[in-house]
């Protein structure tokens, strides 16, 4: 255990409940030596998910308002590396732990702070941030999908801690990369406001374009638009959903009952896959299919295969042969035959189902260990882990209160850390060359996240792209951001010449893939390691984990993630009604930060050995991760009960959305319940009664605007914040491009409108603001490339003369361009 990535790194867990909790268990679980501090009283959650949270870790219980607390606090700053925390803003300052004092006592420290909303922010920093007070203000529960919407359901409560989750994500990776540049940098202090951190990881729900083409509007969309025009309300039932669905894009009935969930559009050949697979293979020649980088004026046909959604017209006849051949056979059996045909599709599963099914154990996705309390357990495994790391899988439960006290003597007689950090400037990253190979959104975030810190990204797509606009370009419009692109044809000679140029010039590659589509491309270990031992690989995939498991090598995407682990189930209400969680990317873009983790941890391998790797994420693990306070299970375990359905409003009385007088709000007590309501003199009548409480703060909360309950309940730890919604989030904070000087550090909220977009649209993105530092520059990337902008650039700066980038042009292997437009029309 003691030649892990993370084994030399000491960290302070100050963290409560689940953001800051998440993060200490990421940093155990790659080998830190983690220390959680209580209080006299121990920990605020009393949970089988706290205690999953703190496996791992050892405990330690300090009185922190007292001298003695405090001094022991300070001696264990002087010989720790992080320190993390998610109090309210303010908190840590008043215990006299405040970052500027723990940069005094140990100046090389790396501090963490995870607070609701910005510390800086007049508006929004006092509040109770609550899970779901964050959720609610950001607009998570409202406008929660298309389905929702066409349903006429507004809001939605949704139980996952995304904020939480994504926080936690943006918070070990930047600690990681802090420490990579502590030698240049010195120690560091950095906020994660965990709303920001949320509005990053929903942007592509309130990306806006200008003028937005009809071709790229789902059928959901457009009936949504349609409605609206004609005065007609939203009030489809689910069943009535099912024809604005696309028929590889959506849950179909087998022979066994259970649900099986498709995501094969928009990529070249995946429809062809299916319908072969299903036998339905006759159907191909009588649909169309051909390049849609044309405008849509120029298409041969309303539609093609290869692009999402299916036309109007072949909708119903496919989903109809489609729902025919799925009844042929039970889930398992169609789960083994798409696998095997590369066709991305799993069988619909609850949490309690994925923790004991058999990949997910297998593939340590799920692990197994002894608990003293709860005795043998199945948890969650590893969210970001390293190749090779044969200990990701050796866990140890959470401790028992105050288990270090017999190990801190022996700690305090270390000598302090010696300071050896320097004081440079600019970002993390600087100077870091990074080759991506990724595409869609889980990948790509990978490198438009290290933008932002710094590092130099070259994109690298094939000659004639595989994937639809829709998803290369739209959602590329944030996933790309700050890159360099070219077009090669890795299949020919010159083309993967040049890419193995790339590569070696390279410090980190990026790719979306399995083990068998990076052999495919050459990128085994040993080749790698022969050509740069100091290379690290960041791959992602759906069902990676740390060992292989019989999904290991097939195909998938964030709704098949959510469809597996349980995340459809829960929030559709059952196994019957699944849904996709309402939002594009839930999974995706928390992949994409996960893999930043995994990266964190093997560029500190690659400081103290020189060794580099492949550092590794997964779908399926970030769809775990925003379920962290479910992802358990053990003989006796309390009923998985949390709130699910399309009724669901909150979790208790004390913890829903309510209606006010003027808006929907949403009421947080979950520790104080009727303690909260006794000091607001409407409704303190209700302490002791035996009435339906729900029902009647429903009936009080209705008589008064969201902004007087607000007051009401202001200072204390109970809170109430109106329900925003993504798109009103968005524009509060939106700044023009074109103004300059837009401030990423203050404010909770911020959007740019970048209106000199080379789209030739304006195009309204979330700025990257969930990471606050201190003393690093942290930027926003300049516009996505127009793929292949830079072809002959990067060609020349290889090595390539014009004549022979020319050649490579004329002849396929390089090209300069998919398409006339930036976005075709």
């Amino acid at each position: 255990m003691n030649n892990r990535s993370l084994s030399h790194i000491r960290v302070l867990d100050f963290g409560h409940y689940l953001a800051g909790p998440l993060v200490g268990m990421m940093l155990a679980d790659l080998g830190a030596e983690v220390i959680r501090i209580d209080p006299p009283s121990g920990p605020k959650w009393h949970d089988p998910a706290f205690d999953m949270l703190s496996r791992g870790k050892r405990a330690l219980t300090l009185d922190l308002k007292t001298e003695v607390g405090r001094d022991a606090a300070y001696e264990l700053v002087r010989r720790a590396d992080v320190v993390i925390e998610n109090f309210r803003p303010g908190v840590m300052k008043r215990l006299g732990l405040g970052s500027e004092l723990l940069r005094q006592v140990n100046p090389d420290i790396i501090s963490l702070s995870l607070p609701g909303f910005a510390s800086s922010d007049p508006e929004f920093a006092g509040l109770a941030a609550w899970e779901a007070v964050i959720a609610a203000r950001t607009g998570q529960f409202t406008d929660m999908g298309l389905n929702r919407r066409l349903m006429g359901i507004n809001p939605s409560f949704t139980p996952l801690g995304l904020a939480s989750a994504y926080g936690a994500a943006f918070g070990a990776m930047s600690v990681l990369f802090a420490l990579t540049a502590r030698e240049r940098m010195g120690g560091e202090h950095i906020e994660v406001p965990l709303a920001s951190a949320l509005l990053e990881g929903l942007v592509y729900n309130c990306e806006q374009i200008e003028d937005y083409p009809e071709r790229y509007k789902s059928p959901r969309e457009l009936e949504l638009e349609r409605r609206a025009r004609e005065g007609l309300p939203n009030d489809l039932s689910f069943a009535e959903l099912s024809e604005f669905l696309d028929p590889f894009y959506r849950t179909y009935t087998c022979a066994d009952g259970r649900g099986f969930y498709i995501v094969s559009c928009s990529i070249v050949n995946h429809p062809q896959r299916v319908l072969e697979v299903l036998g339905l293979g006759d159907l191909l020649k009588e649909l169309p299919d051909f390049d849609v980088y044309v405008d849509r004026a120029d298409w041969p046909a309303d539609w093609a295969l290869r692009s999402y959604p299916v036309g109007k017209h072949d909708r119903k006849r496919l989903s109809d042969a489609m729902k025919a051949a799925f009844l042929t056979r039970p889930s398992h059996e169609w789960e083994t035959l798409f696998g095997e045909a590369k066709a991305p599709a799993t069988a619909q599963r609850s949490t309690a189902e994925w923790l004991a099914d058999k990949h997910a154990l297998a593939s340590g996705l799920v692990v197994e260990l002894d608990d003293p309390r709860y005795g043998r357990m199945r948890q969650m495994g590893n969210v970001a882990w390293l190749a090779g790391d044969q200990a990701a899988m050796n866990k140890t439960a959470g401790p028992e209160p105050d288990d270090f006290r017999g190990a801190l003597a022996a700690v305090l007689a270390e000598p302090p850390k010696t300071p050896t950090g320097g004081h440079g400037t600019g970002g993390w990253l600087d100077g870091m060359k990074v080759l991506d190979l990724t595409n869609v959104i889980a990948g790509p975030t990978i490198g438009s996240t290290l933008v932002r810190f710094g590092a130099r990204v070259t994109l690298v797509q094939p000659v004639q792209p595989s994937v639809d606009p829709w998803n290369a370009v739209v959602f590329g419009l944030h996933a790309q951001r700050g890159k360099e692109s070219v077009l090669l044809d890795l299949r020919s000679e010159k083309g993967r010449e040049a890419l193995w140029r790339l590569v070696a010039k390279a410090d980190v590659i990026t790719m979306n893939g399995t083990d068998q589509q990076r052999e495919a491309l050459g990128l085994s270990e040993t080749r790698l390691a022969e050509t740069n031992p100091r290379l690290i690989l960041v791959q992602l995939d759906a069902w990676g984990g740390p060992r292989s498991g019989p999904k290991s090598d097939h195909l998938g995407y964030d709704d098949l993630a959510q469809a597996a682990t349980g995340v459809m189930t829960r929030f559709g209400g059952g196994p019957e009604t699944p849904e996709e969680h309402a939002h594009f990317g839930t999974i995706d873009a928390l992949t994409g930060h996960c893999a930043c983790v995994a990266l964190g941890a093997a560029l500190e391998r690659l400081r103290l050995t020189g060794k580099g790797g492949i550092a590794r994420a997964s779908l399926a693990a970030a769809g775990e991760m925003i379920q962290a306070q479910f992802m358990y299970d053990f003989d006796g375990r309390l009923a998985f009960d949390e709130p699910s359905g399309r009724e669901a409003r909150g979790w208790g009385p004390f913890y829903r959305c309510y209606a006010a007088a003027d808006r929907w709000m949403f009421f947080a007590a979950p520790t104080e319940r009727e303690t909260a309501l006794a000091r607001v003199p409407e409704l303190s009548d209700l302490v002791g009664s035996d009435t339906d409480m729900e029902a009647a703060l429903s009936s009080r909360f209705a008589q008064r605007p969201a902004a007087h309950w607000a007051r009401a309940f202001a200072g204390g730890s109970a809170g109430v914040t109106p329900l925003g919604s993504l798109h009103d989030t968005r524009d509060e904070g939106l700044h023009l491009e074109s103004d300059g000087g837009i401030d990423i550090c203050k404010a909770t909220f911020r959007a740019v409108r970048h209106d000199h977009h080379p789209m030739g649209r304006w195009v309204d993105l979330v700025a990257p603001n969930a990471v606050r530092a201190e003393k690093a520059q942290i930027t926003i990337p300049g516009p996505a490339p127009k793929y292949g902008q830079n072809t002959r650039t990067i060609l020349a700066g290889l090595g390539y003369d014009d004549a022979e980038i020319q050649n490579m042009i004329d002849t396929g292997a390089a090209s300069e361009s998919w398409s006339e437009r930036y976005l075709p029309e």
